[in-house]
């Protein structure tokens, strides 16, 4: 076997034939490998300058990004994440990162951005051209075939995971980017980065970097698969603050639909087929475009939510009755005509365009100043890529207004109340994100709850809504059980502010909120053998997350491999049976109120977790709560005995 010079045939096409030649001989792949030159064993990462593509002119946010993955990489880990708020110019920090990363060896000079759609093919293609134009970029997505020999090679993952990744030669690759990173532990990513040995920790091969704005997983736990270390953190109340985004007001409205009997897929989230026969009906449409039209002011465009093109296509008409030019897109709509709406939109020639399923992520369209978001969703993730489409600064953009259409909040939905901490049934308006401050500073300001009643043929529907001042003022309300028992099958019980615990005969669990991370901790019990008396272990930390959802999740996968789930699952049929008379025994010994107890007072669930209040604090909790509203009725008693009406005196 020979081969003429490595001049004339690229190695790439030299290192396929060698892997071809391995398979007829049946020997290992690293048989082809050793023929190929080896890399060195260090590469220096330069951390000290700047050293951006010329004429490009860095946020201070991403240049400190690009230094905290160049540092890392010193310190030899090789597979990062960066978390930036949606519109942070993460294909920006793609871009650079490909400069700035040396290549461990002559060989492994290319770099491959995976993406997920088509639409961010084309974007991150931009970018580069502009940014390289000494280098040869290529796209591998659908009837697009890269030849293997560019430098930059611009990928979706479905396309690499039907096999065309292995035309590819992994030493070749010093780097590989990953846009919308929260995706990347899905069986496509892992089947493209395994060609890479990018599945485990390994000192060689390319270096992984992803990108995202959500880094969580429904599931709390899975992330670590893929990604060792998130080097660095940015979130959009960050980058409000510091002026790189828009500013975000936020109201959401009581839409009234059913979700209890909506189905859910296989990721957690509603079934969209489900989900749309209970939003997409005329009263619930009638009443999304009303709150739009007491909302709207003077906002010029309008991008909006909906679950599936049948929605989109009933909530299009609803606006066009009202006399708005509401235009839609979807999946379905021709590219040509696609992109011709979206230019016109962009243009703001037109006030509202709908789409379900295509602007969730990576798309820039900075004109957009309000968003509504008719698609109820279980899942974070979606809420914070749809909020995000808007927050894209635009000359004359003073901010953007979402419009958030609440649904039933005791199936799990996750709105703009609980992803600020609140209990799911509050509603809000007009919540500004530009006081923001540390919790400390915030303004004493008090919800102002108001009812705008509905003209029309559904006069007997109102829109409800509740203001507050910032989302400070939101991170510092209170939160309820019914919100953690909104996203979590078991039967949380919330024993302090930020305190909750799920607990079995065995142990329990707790979730603890310090310094703005939560935390969970497992706590388990045993029997001395000696004195037959209970003892505990140290509690021991299961995981730590930004959110409660997220913390949730992670501890709810726990507990379902340490618990009976019989005695922590909420829907079990024993928690609707009344009180056994040792749980009325336990309650009643414990004064927590004036009278006896009895078993028809309360079911058994109820009873156990209130026992599981008073054994974690709960009692002294509830004494402060009955002080509280005791002082606050007296204090309304003397002000009824100052207060005089005046006018006319009743007879």
């Amino acid at each position: 076997m020979s081969f003429v010079s490595h001049r004339e045939i690229p190695r790439s096409t030299i290192c396929m034939e060698l892997l071809r030649c391995a398979s007829r001989l049946k020997l290992p792949r690293s048989w082809a490998r050793q023929l190929l030159p080896s890399p060195p064993r260090h590469v220096r990462f330069n951390t000290n300058e700047s050293t951006a593509t010329p004429g490009v002119v860095l946020r201070d946010y991403q240049e400190e990004s690009i230094q905290s993955v160049l540092k890392y990489l010193g310190d030899g880990h090789k597979r990062l994440g960066i978390s930036l708020a949606t519109g942070a110019g993460k294909t920006v920090i793609f871009t650079q990162l490909i400069s700035r990363i040396p290549p461990p060896n002559a060989k492994a000079t290319k770099t491959m951005i995976i993406v997920h759609r088509r639409e961010l093919v084309e974007q991150a293609a931009r970018h580069c051209r502009l940014a390289y134009p000494e280098k040869t970029v290529e796209i591998e997505s659908g009837t697009s075939v890269a030849t293997g020999v560019g430098d930059i090679i611009i990928a979706t993952v479905q396309t690499l995971s039907r096999g065309r990744i292995f035309k590819f030669d992994p030493d070749s690759f010093k780097l590989v980017l990953v846009d919308e990173a929260h995706h990347i532990v899905a069986k496509s990513y892992r089947t493209a980065l395994g060609h890479f040995g990018l599945n485990e920790l390994s000192t060689s091969g390319p270096v992984l970097v992803g990108v995202s704005a959500t880094f969580s997983r429904f599931d709390g736990l899975k992330l670590g698969a893929s990604i060792d270390h998130i080097v660095y953190h940015k979130d959009y109340v960050d980058m409000i603050a510091d002026k790189w985004l828009a500013n975000a007001v936020f109201t959401t409205v009581k839409s009234g639909a059913n979700l209890s009997k909506v189905k859910k897929d296989s990721f957690g989230d509603f079934a969209l087929g489900s989900l749309s026969k209970a939003v997409n009906t005329e009263i619930t449409n009638n009443i999304t475009i009303r709150a739009w039209m007491a909302n709207v002011e003077d906002r010029k465009s309008t991008l909006v939510f909906c679950v599936d093109i049948e929605h989109a296509q009933q909530l299009t008409a609803a606006f066009r009755d009202n006399g708005i030019d509401a235009r839609y897109i979807t999946s379905n709509t021709p590219t040509a005509y696609r992109a011709k709406e979206l230019k016109a939109f962009k243009n703001q020639e037109f006030p509202v365009l709908l789409n379900c399923g295509l602007f969730t992520e990576g798309t820039d369209i900075p004109n957009i100043d309000c968003v509504l978001l008719a698609r109820p969703t279980r899942s974070r993730n979606l809420l914070i890529q749809m909020i995000g489409r808007g927050l894209r600064l635009f000359p004359g953009k003073k901010d953007c207004h979402v419009i958030d259409m609440v649904a039933s909040l005791d199936t799990g939905v996750i709105s703009t109340p609980t992803l600020f901490g609140l209990d799911p049934d509050e509603v809000m308006d007009k919540v500004s994100g530009d006081e923001a401050k540390s919790p400390s500073e915030k303004p004493d300001r008090s919800a102002n709850l108001e009812d705008e009643p509905l003209s029309g043929p559904d006069n007997d529907l109102k829109l409800q809504f509740t203001t507050y001042d910032s989302i400070y003022d939101l991170l510092g309300d209170i939160q309820s059980e019914r919100h953690i028992r909104s996203i979590s099958p078991n039967s949380w019980v919330r024993v302090g502010d930020d305190r909750y615990i799920l607990a079995e005969a065995s142990g329990w669990l707790t979730i603890e909120k310090e310094d703005g991370i939560f935390t969970s901790y497992h706590v388990m019990k045993w029997k001395n053998p000696d004195s037959q008396t209970p003892n505990f272990t140290r509690p021991r930390k299961i995981a730590t997350g930004p959110d409660l959802e997220t913390i949730a999740r992670a501890a709810d996968t726990f507990a379902s491999n340490k618990f009976d789930l019989h005695y922590i699952a909420t829907h079990k049929p024993w928690r609707k049976a009344p009180a056994t008379p040792g749980q009325i025994k336990v309650l009643n010994a414990a004064h927590i109120r004036d009278g006896q107890i009895k078993p028809e007072d309360l079911t058994r669930g109820q009873a156990a977790d209130m026992i599981t209040k008073l054994k974690h604090g709960g009692k002294k909790r509830f004494k402060d709560i009955e002080v509280i509203k005791r002082k606050q009725l007296r204090q309304a008693k003397l002000q009824s005995r100052e207060h005089v009406n005046v006018g006319p005196v009743e007879a």
